[in-house]
């Protein structure tokens, strides 16, 4: 048997998950952005075992991340043979990804201010 070494989400990761959540992401999104803004880099394994996912999850969130610029993933090799692991980290500071989820909700609140204002026009 082999001892793992991994960090896992604590009570802090797990409400910074439900402020996510609550701002449109996905729960599994939420739980590997959670992950990685703790840590320098992970590899696949790290990230299901650290934010409790299973491996297609973890694929699925890493998918959403890529797709919005905010990871980067390498590609390490293991030692002897064997098909090299992902390994994964923030593109982009966390700090720059929480002012981006406010921009996108400033613009949200932006658009359904307009459209109640348009009802209360034609109600008029």
């Amino acid at each position: 048997m082999k001892d793992l070494s991994v960090k896992v989400l604590d009570d802090e990761d797990d409400e910074f998950v439900d402020i996510l959540i609550k701002q449109g992401l996905k729960r599994n999104t939420a739980k590997v952005l959670a992950y990685l803004k703790g840590i320098k880099e992970a590899t696949s394994k790290d990230l299901e075992v650290g934010s409790d996912l299973r491996q297609p999850e973890v694929s699925i969130a890493m998918r959403e991340l890529r797709a919005s610029r905010w990871v980067t993933e390498s590609d390490e090799k293991k030692p002897g043979k064997g098909r090299p692991y992902k390994v994964y980290s923030l593109k982009v500071p966390i700090v720059e990804i929480i002012a981006h989820l406010e921009a996108r909700k400033k613009e949200e609140a932006q658009e359904t201010m307009k459209s109640i204002e348009r009802l209360k026009a034609l109600s008029a």
